[in-house]
């Protein structure tokens, strides 16, 4: 199991990259960043990656970070998602946001607004709530591939857990296409008790793991558009 959180270890690399660089990206925003990241810390980032989650593209993180396009092209995007990530935390304030590269990761867990109940797949009237609003939002932002990935606790055994995670995550993915987002723009991992970010030791802990997570990255039509603006 993972115990260091693997978005942690990514800002954290990505923060050190940029301190290393100059003078000008150490003030840099997440735009900024976005564009710097494929050109001197996507190696660095890339081997993290590799070493902690083995297939990077199994993962929200990996498949985020795995997707920089990176120069100028990669800062056009990242301002697009930007505007996208602003836009998720005023209208979903439960919501744990984090702008990454290029793209965006969102996490609800038990005290955000999307979750499940002990043993339980089916969405809750609350969780509705806050997927209809991230509907709307998907909605208003087309060009984008989105990952939904299912995590458990580590109570009970691993085979459970796995199957368990993939259910939650087939639920939200099934609820997500019948607000209308195409199903060609989702893809469902789910990985049990094995990513965990928080100490399942403590009930506190094992609440936040309990969790739906998202990825937000650019489709092909945006990173051409991108590319075609600084031609």
């Amino acid at each position: 199991m993972i115990k260091l959180s693997l978005h942690k270890i990514a800002i954290a690399l990505i923060t050190l990259t940029l301190l290393s660089s100059c003078d000008a990206v150490q003030n840099a925003n997440n735009t900024q960043k976005g564009a710097v990241i494929g050109t001197t810390a996507g190696a660095v980032l890339g081997g993290v990656l590799g070493n902690n989650i083995g297939n990077k593209e199994n993962s929200v993180l990996g498949a985020v970070i795995g997707g920089v396009v990176g120069g100028v092209a990669g800062g056009v995007i990242g301002k697009q998602m930007d505007k996208q990530a602003q836009k998720i935390e005023e209208e979903i304030p439960g919501a744990e946001v984090t702008r990454i590269g290029e793209g965006i990761d969102i996490v609800f867990d038990e005290t955000s607004g999307v979750y499940f109940d002990t043993n339980k797949h089916d969405i809750n009237t609350k969780s509705q709530e806050n997927l209809n609003k991230l509907a709307g939002i998907f909605k208003e932002y087309p060009d984008t591939n989105i990952i939904v990935e299912g995590h458990t606790d580590s109570s009970g055994n691993d085979a459970y857990n796995l199957e368990l995670s993939k259910k939650r995550a087939n639920s939200v993915t099934n609820y997500l296409i019948a607000q209308g987002i195409s199903k060609e723009r989702l893809t469902t991992y789910f990985h049990g008790e094995t990513l965990p970010k928080y100490d399942n030791s403590t009930a506190e802990g094992r609440a936040k793991n309990r969790r739906v997570e998202f990825g937000i990255l650019a489709n092909d039509k945006m990173i051409d558009e991108a590319k075609k603006k600084v031609d």
